[in-house]
């Protein structure tokens, strides 16, 4: 997945403000304890971001 499919994800689920606000401030377990940015930063593909967003916050499954 290319970065900006992942980010155009992340807006559509979240709205354009709230995605880039999520993608810093949240912490999840899915992701090793790091935010989207932090996963992202140390070289985790956007791809596995993904994924790790959709168990966090339960995106439904036609949005995956």
């Amino acid at each position: 997945m290319r970065l900006t499919d992942f980010w155009q994800r992340m807006a559509d689920h979240f709205g354009e403000a709230y995605a880039d606000s999520f993608a810093r401030d949240h912490v999840m377990s899915e992701l090793g304890g790091r935010t989207v940015y932090q996963a992202l930063d140390a070289g985790w593909a956007a791809k596995d971001v993904w994924r790790g967003v959709c168990r966090a916050v339960d995106v439904p499954y036609d949005r995956r």
